[in-house]
């Protein structure tokens, strides 16, 4: 029980991300139900993302860091050959630049809209980067394709509106 509900767990946040970022390129006019939509897919997705966090702590690594820590050293060290639990770092910004992001839109919705699409792109560049690290890099079967073929969909999508994602945000 208690790995199938950190596995579905991130599942399920992933699921929620690519469904933002699908329905964000989906080529269609901007609505406000729409971004209501969207909104609550990428608010969902992150709070699924901190449980899924909850219950690797709970039951793998028993709230401790250094667990997590050693844990994450010895998988990149089965992936990749080296030893290093740096990464667990990396999936503590992803956290909470989600959580930032997910909050920004919520507290300042003007100024999220408006916010420069340097900022946008950098956010989705980082947050992409890992969940394809977590589920192309770190995993194999399923995951694996899973996650090739939501990168596909994105790919896809992205060059259907010729790259306009994220939406919204000023050039400069």
């Amino acid at each position: 029980m208690a790995e199938e509900l950190t596995r579905w767990t991130v599942r399920l946040a992933l699921a929620f991300y690519i469904g933002r970022i699908a329905l964000d390129l989906a080529p269609r006019s901007a609505s406000a139900r729409r971004e209501r939509l969207s909104r609550g897919l990428w608010t969902l997705g992150c709070l699924v993302l901190w449980l899924h966090v909850g219950c690797a702590f709970q039951f793998y690594h028993h709230w401790s860091h250094r667990a997590a820590f050693e844990s994450t050293a010895r998988e990149t060290a089965e992936t990749m050959g080296l030893a290093w639990g740096g990464g667990l770092y990396f999936n503590y910004a992803f956290m909470l630049l989600w959580g930032g992001d997910a909050a920004w839109w919520w507290w300042s919705p003007t100024s999220y809209r408006q916010r420069s699409r340097f900022i946008s792109y950098t956010v989705h560049a980082y947050l992409a980067f890992i969940a394809f690290n977590a589920t192309v890099v770190f995993e194999s079967g399923p995951v694996r394709y899973a996650g090739l073929g939501a990168l596909g969909l994105v790919v896809f999508l992205a060059a259907a509106v010729g790259g306009r994602f994220p939406p919204g945000g000023r050039r400069r």
